[in-house]
């Protein structure tokens, strides 16, 4: 698990709908995200950090950017627990802000569509872990 979210680029792909990542170092990473929000459709660019914290049971993600003028600000946080049978479970957290028309057009669609991009997320991660540790075994 911990080498899984030590490596960017695997996470990156974790992403909803990504298009392009740019990994620039351990933790910091550009992707291009095709976003929708109500009708309102387009690419987002965000600038990613990652901060794995094995020794304290813990993966940070923060996200900023936007798109079609709008700014994006989300801050994720996943506690890694061993469930002791050789599964982990990811207890998440988030929280993401946005400003421009955007905000304005998909109104009360944002939350819900903010934490269903967090989830699918930590939900991908869950998945692509799954397989890399079938493929190991």
């Amino acid at each position: 698990m911990w080498a899984f979210v030590q490596d960017p680029e695997r996470v990156a792909r974790c992403l909803p709908d990504v298009q392009e990542v740019v990994v620039h170092d351990q933790t910091h990473m550009d992707a291009t995200v095709q976003v929708g929000v109500g009708m309102v459709r387009g690419k987002f660019k965000f600038k990613i950090e990652v901060l794995p914290d094995e020794a304290a049971n813990r993966v940070s993600v923060k996200v900023q950017g936007g798109g079609l003028g709008s700014v994006v600000d989300l801050t994720a946080g996943a506690n890694v627990v061993d469930n002791g049978n050789g599964t982990t479970t990811l207890d998440w957290t988030g929280d993401a802000t946005m400003r421009g028309p955007v905000a304005t057009v998909g109104g009360r669609l944002l939350d819900a569509q903010a934490q269903k991009l967090i989830s699918k997320t930590f939900e991908n991660m869950s998945a692509h872990v799954s397989a890399s540790s079938s493929t190991l075994a």
